[in-house]
C-alpha cells in the first residue's frame, strides 16, 4: 500500500493584447513587476485529493546501493519503500511533475526528472528528498531519462529535438551534477525517429541506448514489431564510434547493465509479448526470462522511454521492475 496527498491546480496566465501606449507608461513603471511563474506554486484554487492505492502505471525505479530501498514514480511524485515492501514514502511531491528517478553510485543522491523549472530537466536531490538542484537548463531542448557515470560526477540524459512535425529525435548529452552547459555524445541519425534510455557500462567506457533503426527519415506509425524497430546502440566514449550491439527480431529496448558488468538485461518483442532478456557480455548468449511485462512503445513514439526503467539488485542476482500496476523482483538463474 502506498498513500499520498496531490494537490492540484489549474491556472491560466493572463497575456496582454496590445502595447501600452505613452499615456499609460508612468503607471505602467509604477506597476510592481509580476512575480516569476513558479510551477509548485500557481495562483487560482486548488484542493486536495487524497490516494490510497496498491498499484500503479508506467513506474519508473531504481533499487538503492545498499540494497535496502526502492525509489520510484507515481503520477508525476517521487516515492521510496523497503525493498521488502511496505508503506511507500514521498520524497517529491506537489504540482511539479517529477519522475524516472536514479540513486547515485555512492546512494548519497537521487537524480530525477522535473518540469518544476518550467519545463523537462535534469535534477538531483539529496536521497531523502532535500536540496533539490537544477542540473541541465534548458527551454525548448527538453531533457529526460536520467542516469549516472559510475564516479557520480556526471549525469546522462536525453536530449529532445522537435522538426517540422511534433515528432523529434533524440540524442544523449552529458552534464556535471553541478550543472553547466553539457555536452552532446551522440548526434540525431534523422529529424524524427526516437532515440533515448541512455545507460553507462559498469566501468563507465560505454553508454548503451535505443534507437528507432527502421529505414528512411520520416517517422512512420505503421511498424511490424515482429522484424525490427529499435536496437540498442553502445557508444565507445574513448573512440567515439556508435555501433548496433542488441539487434534482431522483435527489436531490443531498455538496456540495463548489472553492477558487476558481466550482463545486460533488455526487452524485446516476441510476437505479442513484451519480454525481458539477460544479454552475457561475454559470450552473447541471449535469455529470456520473463513475459509479463506490459507492452512496450516501440511501434509508436516514446519521448520519456520505451519502457520503464528497471534495475538490477546490487548482488547481480535479481531485477526490480514495473509491471501489470505492480513492483515485481525475478530471480534471474531461475
Amino acid at each position: 500500500m502506498l498513500t499520498t496527498v496531490a494537490a492540484l491546480a489549474v491556472a491560466f496566465p493572463a497575456f496582454a493584447q496590445n502595447a501600452p501606449t505613452s499615456d499609460s507608461t508612468a503607471t505602467a513603471a509604477a506597476t510592481p513587476a509580476k512575480p516569476k511563474w513558479d510551477v509548485q506554486n500557481p495562483p487560482g484554487a486548488s484542493h486536495d485529493a487524497s490516494i490510497d492505492v496498491t498499484e500503479g502505471t508506467w513506474m519508473s525505479l531504481d533499487v538503492s546501493p545498499d540494497g535496502r530501498e526502492i525509489v520510484f514514480d507515481l503520477l508525476g511524485d517521487i516515492y521510496v519503500m523497503p525493498i521488502g515492501g511496505g508503506e511507500a514514502r514521498a520524497i517529491a511531491s506537489g504540482v511539479a511533475w517529477d519522475m524516472q528517478p536514479k540513486y547515485s553510485p555512492d546512494g548519497r543522491s537521487i537524480a530525477f526528472t522535473s518540469d518544476r523549472g518550467g519545463g523537462d530537466n535534469l535534477w538531483v536531490m539529496d536521497r531523502d528528498g532535500s536540496n533539490a538542484k537544477q542540473v541541465s537548463n534548458e527551454t525548448f531542448r527538453l531533457l529526460t531519462q536520467p542516469d549516472w557515470s559510475p564516479d557520480g560526477q556526471f549525469v546522462v540524459g536525453r536530449k529532445h529535438f522537435t522538426s517540422s512535425r511534433s515528432l523529434g529525435a533524440g540524442e544523449m548529452w552529458l552534464y556535471h551534477r553541478g550543472g553547466g552547459g553539457g555536452v552532446q555524445l551522440t548526434e540525431r541519425r534523422t529529424q524524427q525517429k526516437d532515440t533515448g534510455e541512455p545507460a553507462f557500462s559498469t566501468d563507465g567506457r560505454y553508454i548503451y541506448f535505443s534507437d528507432d533503426s527502421t529505414s528512411g527519415g520520416v517517422f512512420d506509425y505503421s511498424k511490424d514489431p515482429n522484424t525490427q524497430i529499435y536496437v540498442i546502440r553502445r557508444l565507445d566514449r574513448e573512440t567515439g564510434e556508435v555501433t548496433p550491439f542488441v539487434t534482431g527480431p522483435g527489436g531490443s529496448i531498455r538496456p540495463t547493465p548489472s553492477p558487476d558488468g558481466k550482463s545486460l538485461a533488455f526487452i524485446r518483442r516476441d510476437r505479442y509479448k513484451s519480454v525481458l532478456y539477460v544479454m552475457d557480455l561475454e559470450s552473447g548468449r541471449e535469455t529470456p526470462i520473463y513475459d509479463g511485462l506490459d507492452r512496450d512503445l516501440q511501434e509508436t513514439w516514446a519521448i520519456h522511454g520505451v519502457y520503464p526503467t528497471m534495475s538490477w539488485t546490487p548482488d547481480n542476482t535479481g531485477i526490480v521492475f514495473w509491471s501489470g500496476g505492480k513492483i515485481h523482483r525475478i530471480d534471474v538463474a531461475t
